[in-house]
């Protein structure tokens, strides 16, 4: 069963397709140990479909991530499918790695590294 991280379904579809853009442009983020590991799910999906790299996988990709530009030139949907696909096309699933940081200082909630592999 999926986390529901404390929010409605269309906060929570927000925040992964929020982290899942920014992940896919910095390949690694700091966020709570939860949100990692929901995390780690989607982006091996959208990795997946960049293996995959056809128009009706650009296309559903391109529909959940966000889109904003990687670079001054680049967009996220083609780092994805260009840059990390490639990246990735000997391996068979796990693309991300999820370090525990510790707790957070003001609240004590579990801390985590999340990175492309």
């Amino acid at each position: 069963m999926a986390r529901k991280l404390g929010r409605t379904t269309d906060q929570r579809m927000a925040l992964l397709r929020n982290l899942a853009t920014n992940l896919i442009i910095h390949e690694r983020l700091e966020t709570t140990e939860a949100k990692a590991k929901e995390l780690r799910s989607v982006v091996d999906k959208m990795i997946t479909l960049g293996k995959r790299g056809d128009l009706h996988a650009r296309r559903q990709a391109a529909s959940f991530l966000y889109n904003v530009e990687a670079s001054e030139n680049e967009a996220v949907v083609q780092k994805l499918f260009t840059d990390i696909a490639a990246r990735y096309d000997e391996r068979q699933g796990g693309y991300t790695r999820v370090l525990k940081l510790g707790p957070r200082r003001g609240d004590g909630a579990e801390m985590a590294i999340i990175e492309l592999v």
